[in-house]
């Protein structure tokens, strides 16, 4: 009952994934909000959570932790006892000694550095990001990898180049500037990250610079090693791979699919075997170098792939072809430039694709969101592209993973060759925490480590700690909640060390970096259903977005405090989200109350929005106003469901007065109308009926339900006239009846019949085979909206997908964030009004027919690839007939929120002749005791009013003998 709530699923759309940590500050909040309620449910969860606030400092920053200097190396780190440790004793093992200003342990003073100490403004910060940005995927930090070799012909002994942070510009240096280059690299992990990362050590003594074009015999002898693979090898199974065979290249520019491709085969075969493809990326790259004839590639086969359908990888040697001296300067610069290409493009595919995702997720955040992070922020994240390909990897696979704690004991990926070196580096930058924390650990910590042990060990500790007895029960939740009370009320102290014991050490994300990373995501998103797994969606090419122009010319959250208001709201809701699972009254009524105190300052800032020049309409869907408003319609819901009708009342009149322009206040005020007769107050009841009926932004079922009220209320004595609205509710819509063999007559149960052929369906499908029979011969769908909101999307795609300023923020939306709202069509209404009138003048099956070819597959809201063929849809235009799409696309342009719902359940048509005239149908399919809603007769007068031919069809059963 509770999971049905009205605006429940609304508000779970909001949140999307639900946040392993929230704010310590959040339960604070609610803690200081005065409760009516008298449940006194889940009490010792509240004070958990009230435990684990109070154990969090307080201030701007509830996850800041203070950094202190090691007295040994001189290093910031932060102030920890557990990382405070670990990075002594790293420094104590390896020698490290500051020998000028070394101290002794009597001098050892580890304090919190000063407040005054400078640190990095947003604008240097944005100079220091844009120079760095310039080498964008080349700068992948692959230190433990020898991603490209380069040799000398003449030099026997030849140069090796490995990658790392500082990419492609090594190219244009010396080998004799990797010392200074080392100094650089240290200088900045200092001073960006206050944090010594060791890897960055270990590998910068191994780098040497090549020297590419530096003089004409160097670009003679020019020799490239490039470690790639073979793709495309499962449409050639029948060649046999061999270890360490000889490959030869060769182009395939006739290939329809890529001009650019490049084949691979056995190099000394008596006939040509093809294995494969080099990667298209690389082809592009390395193309244009073989087509100019300035290069020639061999290669050889290096281990052969563990699944037969893998990538096979290869070693290609690519060796310039020689010319004379006479060689302009211009194709040398354009031999370099080509050939950093080609460098950048393995470099780039050595890297895993959910490390590149993760740092142009962090990346673009930061570039284009500058303004609403703090310094310390700014350098936390822009910290991340300084650690070792090792943490960085480690950290997206715990951050993208459940949790929140990890078993150190079972982190093993194969692509982290040190997972223990990884987990010390980020522990010393931040980004993760470890248990046992460095105070003694919250409540909430001691519940969550507590899903890292086995059943077997969870018994243990309640055999141990328990009394001797155990717990009976076989399943895990239960046991866990027994041991954890136990803990809680004092029975078992001992259990933070057991766990120790039996799990080991144990690891999760710090609250620093979940907190940031939430707010990357939510500003690279602006929702919350998407997170990383959508580059993979993509990566994969299971996912394809349409193409668009990302216009942007305002900022979403103009300075810091929308952001973290907004931030607060989202968290709050979360809460209210949670507390419904359990129904915790006290804390429900909490999360109201809250929301109810924070509208007016949050409503300050909405108002802004309804005046001359101001930002979209679409913008407040980004407010904090915008996610109490609906906690507390949710409220509303849940004081209807307690029978408490005056404190619904209350939070409906607080959101129709601050709330003036929404498109949600026709649903508020009928239910104000019906909570208000609830309360037996009828006169006012109909006021707001009457009321809501003027009221412009109530609209479709809402206004009709509104009218049907006014109908019933405004008689004598309260009202001597007859409304307006009556003669128009009188329009009769025409029905049909039809009877059915059921095979169930119990009320409340979904309603079975036999159908004309015999077998069991629905009443959908009984009217289907009516009307395909003695119903007039009509092919049909049952897909009430689904198949219009496909209709609309192919015929409207170039409309939708337009060029708008603002409404575009990333390349992962499927529709413009305008689009449910009146700014959609008022914005593009020359455009609009131009294709619905080739749409009515018969170009609609032509239009369509381009979208579908254009576009198949293409992530578009609304739109089902799947469920309709596009014969099926080329012959429900045709019948339908351009007046009435025409009429049906503008009323979804105007209002596509109110009206992308509702729709008949069965759309029919039928040809006369030879496809030359045609016609259909649209049927709302009825059982037994089932009635037409609101919304569903607006949707059928409508489209009387469009001009379709509509009727309800219902379906009685046949009495049972």
């Amino acid at each position: 009952m509770v999971s049905m709530l009205s605006g429940r699923e609304s508000l779970i759309r909001l949140i999307g994934k639900r946040r392993r940590t929230l704010p310590p500050n959040l339960w604070l909040l609610l803690e200081s909000v005065a409760s009516d309620s008298s449940s006194g449910k889940n009490k010792a969860s509240l004070e958990a959570c009230f435990a684990t606030a109070d154990s969090e400092k307080p201030g701007d920053l509830a996850y800041d932790v203070e950094w202190v200097s090691c007295p040994v190396c001189g290093c910031s780190i932060r102030g920890t006892d557990c990382i405070i440790n670990s990075h002594l004793d790293s420094c104590l093992a390896t020698g490290k000694k500051r020998k000028l200003t070394q101290s002794t342990l009597l001098q050892f003073n580890f304090c919190p550095k000063s407040s005054t100490t400078t640190s990095l403004t947003n604008s240097s910060y944005q100079a220091n990001y844009e120079k760095a940005s310039e080498s964008n995927y080349a700068n992948e930090s692959s230190n433990n990898h020898v991603l490209v070799e380069f040799t000398s012909v003449q030099n026997c002994g030849g140069n090796q180049f490995s990658s790392n942070s500082l990419g492609h510009v090594h190219c244009d240096l010396d080998t004799s500037d990797a010392a200074s280059i080392e100094t650089i690299v240290n200088e900045q992990t200092t001073s960006h990250l206050g944090v010594d990362l060791p890897s960055h050590n270990m590998h910068s003594q191994n780098l040497k610079i090549p020297r590419l074009g530096s003089n004409d015999a160097e670009d003679s002898d020019f020799v490239g090693t490039l470690e790639t693979f073979i793709v495309g090898h499962r449409f050639h199974q029948n060649i046999e791979l061999q270890h360490d065979a000889s490959l030869s290249v060769l182009r395939d520019s006739e290939n329809s699919n890529d001009t650019h491709a490049i084949k691979v085969y056995y190099a000394y075969a008596e006939s040509e075997q093809m294995l494969g493809y080099l990667p298209r990326e690389l082809a592009r790259c390395l193309s244009p170098l073989i087509d100019e004839n300035q290069i020639k590639c061999q290669g050889s086969i290096t281990s052969l792939p563990k699944h037969p359908l893998g990538a096979v990888p290869i070693r290609l040697v690519c060796q310039k072809v020689i010319k004379d001296n006479s060689m302009e300067s211009v194709d040398r610069e354009t031999f370099k430039l080509l050939w950093r290409d080609v460098v950048r493009v393995v470099d780039h595919a050595k890297t895993p694709s959910y490390q590149r995702n993760f740092r142009l997720l962090v990346q673009d955040v930061l570039h284009n969101h500058l303004h609403l992070f703090v310094d310390e922020e700014t350098l936390f994240l822009g910290s991340f592209n300084l650690l070792s390909d090792d943490a960085q990897r480690l950290f997206v696979r715990l951050y993208t993973r459940k949790g929140p704690w990890f078993r150190m004991a079972n982190i093993s990926y194969p692509e982290i060759s040190d997972p223990k070196k990884a987990i010390l580096e980020l522990q010393l930058a931040g980004y993760i925490d470890s248990f046992p924390l460095s105070k003694d650990p919250s409540i909430n910590d001691i519940r969550d480590v507590l899903d890292v042990l086995f059943v077997s060990e969870i018994r243990e500790i309640s055999k141990l700690e328990l009394c001797k007895k155990g717990v009976s029960s076989a399943r895990r939740k239960d046991i866990c909640n027994r041991v954890y009370h136990a803990y809680i009320n004092g029975r078992c102290p001992y259990l933070p060390k057991r766990v120790l014991e039996l799990a080991g050490t144990c690891v999760k994300i710090s609250s620093m970096a979940e907190m940031l990373l939430w707010r990357v995501q939510r500003l690279f998103f602006l929702n919350g259903d998407q997170d990383l797994s959508a580059f993979l969606l993509v990566n994969l090419g299971l996912v394809r977005f349409p193409d668009y122009t990302c216009s942007v010319s305002l900022p979403i959250f103009p300075d810091r405090n929308d952001l973290l208001a907004y931030d607060e709201a989202l968290g709050i809701a979360q809460i209210m989200d949670q507390s419904l699972d359990e129904y915790n009254l006290e804390m429900i009524v909490r999360c109201i109350n809250l929301c109810n105190s924070r509208i007016p300052k949050s409503f300050e800032k909405e108002i802004q929005l309804f005046v001359p020049d101001s930002p979209p309409k679409f913008f407040s869907h980004f407010s904090a106003a915008w996610v109490y408003s609906k906690v507390l319609f949710l409220g509303v819901s849940v004081f209807e469901h307690e029978r408490r009708y005056e404190d619904a009342v209350g939070l409906l009149r607080v959101l129709l007065s601050r709330f003036t322009c929404d498109s949600r206040r026709g649903h508020w005020m009928l239910r104000l109308s019906i909570d208000l007769e609830h309360l037996g107050h009828l006169d006012e009841s109909l006021s707001v009926a009457e009321e809501g009926e003027l009221d412009p932004w109530v609209r479709a079922g809402s206004k009709m339900a509104l009218q049907r009220r006014i109908v019933r209320l405004a008689k004598p004595p309260r009202r001597w006239r007859v409304p307006n609205c009556a003669q128009f509710l009188k329009r009769k819509i025409k029905e049909v009846n039809i009877n059915g063999r059921p095979l169930n007559c119990e009320t409340g149960a979904k309603n079975i019949f036999y159908g004309y052929d015999g077998d069991l369906c629905g009443v959908e499908q009984l009217a289907l085979q009516y009307y395909a029979g003695d119903g007039g011969n009509w092919q049909g769908i049952h897909s009430e909206s689904g198949i219009w909101m496909t209709i609309f999307g192919l015929l409207m795609w170039d409309i939708i997908f337009s060029d708008v300023p603002n409404v575009f923020r990333s390349k992962f939306q499927m529709a413009p964030l305008d689009l449910d709202t009146d700014d959609f069509y008022v914005v593009r209404k020359f455009h609009i009004e131009a294709h619905l009138k080739l749409i009515q003048d018969g170009k609609s099956e032509e239009i369509l027919t381009n979208s579908w070819k254009s576009h198949l597959g293409t992530s578009c809201r609304g739109v089902n690839w799947e469920r309709h063929s596009l014969s099926e849809l080329q012959a429900v235009v045709a019948c339908i007939g351009g007046r009435c799409l025409a009429s049906l696309c503008r009323h979804l342009a105007q209002d596509y929120r109110s009206w992308s719902s509702g729709m008949p359940d069965l759309l029919l048509w039928r040809f006369h002749g030879d496809r030359d005239v045609g016609e259909s149908k649209l049927v709302e399919v009825k059982g037994p005791r089932d009635h037409l809603s609101e919304q569903q007769r607006a949707w059928m007068l409508l489209l009387m009013d469009c001009g379709f031919d509509t009727e309800v069809c219902k379906v009685s059963p046949v009495p049972l003998s």
